[in-house]
């Protein structure tokens, strides 16, 4: 399977990713794929599966939207958007994390390697209300 075809796919897979679908995760990752963001480090897609799975019960209508796929022979990278509500159960505020994943695939087009970059304190710590002031008051000081 092609690169170009690998990623299409997955950024549908991402696109449409739902608390039902995160089981589909072996159909786009190898058994012994690596996965690392800010917060993880796991191997296997069903180390996985649970990084993501967590992700649906720890906040509201997570939505993925990938605005760009940059494909090399054996890898590529997907800038995307992650929509999701913060706060009470139907009154959460709306959240918006800007981010980068860095993927390489094997032979039959499976993810083998998955990095994802995005920045924790300026995405999520500065939204919180006590961390945020913090944050925002040490960018202030700590900016040329």
């Amino acid at each position: 399977m092609s690169t170009t075809t690998s990623i299409d796919a997955l950024s549908t897979f991402y696109e449409s990713l739902s608390a039902e679908s995160v089981a589909r995760f072996p159909e786009f990752y190898a058994d012994d794929a690596f996965f690392k963001d800010p917060f993880n480090e796991v191997r296997g897609v069903a180390a996985i599966q649970r990084v993501f799975a967590h992700l649906f019960r720890q906040v509201e209508e997570p939505r993925f939207v990938v605005h760009e796929r940059l494909v090399a022979d054996n890898g590529a990278m997907l800038v995307w958007a992650m929509h999701f509500r913060l706060g009470r159960p139907g009154r959460g505020q709306a959240q918006v994390i800007h981010g980068v994943s860095h993927l390489r695939f094997d032979a039959a087009g499976k993810v083998v390697w998955h990095r994802d970059y995005w920045d924790a304190a300026e995405e999520l710590y500065a939204k919180l209300p006590a961390i945020g002031w913090l944050m925002r008051f040490l960018q202030r000081k700590l900016a040329a």
